[in-house]
C-alpha cells in the first residue's frame, strides 16, 4: 500500500510538471509578437484565404478549447510542421537530436570523470595551495562565455596546432558512408566497422566536447568541494579517525557515500543543462543539432519549432529528475 502511496504521488507530480510546461510553451506561442497565419501562408495572400486559413489552424476556438487541441497534438507526437524546413518538427527533431546527445553526453562525461575528483582533492587540501589552484580553475570555467571558451579551442587546437578537426560533425568526404542506426555516429561508425569514419568523427567531437566539458566540469567539482566539505565536519567523520581508519578509507567508505545522492543530482541536471545549453557550442563549432535548429528557427520565426525543441528540453528535464529521485531511495536508505 505504501508502494503504490509512493508510486502514485510520483505519477501525481510528473504529470502536473507536464501540464505545466504545456501550459508555459501554449502561452509563448500565443503571446508572441508573430502571426502563425502569415508564418504559414506568408504575408501575400488574400483576407479570404487569410480567414480560411486561421479557422482550419483553430485560432478561432476558446483558447481552453485550443489548449486542450494542443495538449491532444502532444500527446500523438504532433508538434505541427516547420515553416523554415516544410517537415514536421518531430521529423526535424528526430533527426538532429542525436548529434546534441552525443555532444552534451561526451560534455558529462569529462565534466564528472574531472570535476569530481577535482573536488574532493580541493576538500581534502581546504585552505592550501591546491584548494586555491582548484577554486581559480573552476571559476574560471564556470565564468567564462561558452563562446569564448569554444572560440579559442578552435583557434588553438584546430587552426594553430591542428591536433583536432574543425567546425561540423564529419569532414565532407566521409558524410553518408556510415548508415545511421542509432544517430550517434561514434557507435553507428563502430558498428559499421568505419573506423577512419570513427576517428575523424571523434577528432570534431573533441573541441566541443571538450568546451562543454570544462564549463561541467566547474560547476561539478565546486559543488563537489562543497559537499565534501560538509561532511568533513560530520562528527563520524572524526570517530572513524579515532578508531584508526586511514584517510582513504574514512573518504572512500563513509565521506563518498554520503555526499553520492547530492553528487547523483548535480551531475544529472548538469546533463539537462548541458543539452540545453549547447546552443552557443553548437553555433560555434557548427554542429548540426537540436541547439543550432533552435537557433535557425527562432531567427527564422518559426516557431512551432522553437516550442517543439523547447518542449523536448522539458521534458528532458523532468525525466533526469525523477531519475535523480528514484537512484536517491536507491543510494540512502532514510528517503525510503
Amino acid at each position: 500500500m505504501r508502494v503504490a502511496k509512493i508510486v502514485a504521488r510520483q505519477a501525481a507530480i510528473l504529470l502536473a510538471t507536464f501540464v505545466g510546461l504545456l501550459l508555459v510553451t501554449f502561452v509563448i506561442g500565443r503571446v508572441m509578437p508573430l502571426d502563425p497565419v502569415i508564418a504559414a501562408i506568408g504575408p501575400d495572400v488574400s483576407q479570404e484565404i487569410y480567414d480560411r486559413t486561421r479557422e482550419q489552424m483553430g485560432l478561432n476556438d476558446p483558447i481552453w478549447v485550443q489548449f486542450l487541441s494542443y495538449i491532444w497534438a502532444i500527446l500523438h507526437l504532433d508538434f505541427g510542421v516547420s515553416f523554415f524546413t516544410k517537415q514536421p518538427v518531430v521529423e526535424d527533431i528526430a533527426r538532429v537530436f542525436p548529434a546534441t546527445l552525443e555532444l552534451a553526453s561526451v560534455g558529462i562525461l569529462i565534466g564528472a570523470l574531472i570535476g569530481i575528483p577535482l573536488g574532493m582533492l580541493a576538500a581534502l587540501n581546504r585552505g592550501t595551495w591546491i584548494d586555491g589552484a582548484v577554486r581559480v580553475v573552476t571559476l574560471a570555467g564556470y565564468s567564462a562565455p561558452v563562446f569564448w571558451k569554444g572560440l579559442v579551442l578552435l583557434i588553438v587546437f584546430y587552426a594553430w596546432l591542428g591536433w583536432a578537426g574543425g567546425p561540423g560533425r564529419l569532414s565532407i568526404f566521409y558524410e553518408g558512408l556510415v548508415p545511421q542506426v542509432t544517430g550517434l555516429l561514434l557507435i553507428d561508425a563502430a558498428l559499421a566497422g568505419e573506423w577512419e569514419v570513427f576517428r575523424d568523427a571523434f577528432g570534431h567531437l573533441v573541441l566541443p566536447g571538450l568546451s562543454l566539458g570544462y564549463g561541467a566540469a566547474a560547476y561539478i567539482g565546486r559543488m563537489t568541494r562543497s559537499f565534501m566539505l560538509d561532511q568533513l565536519k560530520q562528527e563520524y567523520v572524526s570517530v572513524a579517525r579515532v578508531k584508526g581508519m586511514s584517510e582513504r578509507q574514512v573518504v572512500l567508505n563513509h565521506v563518498l557515500p554520503n555526499c553520492a545522492v547530492q553528487l547523483v543530482t548535480t551531475v544529472a541536471l548538469t546533463y539537462g543543462l548541458l543539452l540545453e545549453g549547447a546552443v552557443l557550442t553548437e553555433t560555434v563549432f557548427a554542429w548540426p543539432g537540436l541547439g543550432q535548429y533552435m537557433t535557425k528557427s527562432m531567427f527564422n520565426a518559426d516557431m512551432n519549432a522553437v516550442l517543439g525543441g523547447t518542449l523536448v528540453i522539458g521534458t528532458i528535464f523532468i525525466l533526469l529528475n525523477l531519475f535523480s529521485d528514484v537512484l536517491y531511495r536507491i543510494l540512502d536508505p532514510r528517503t525510503r
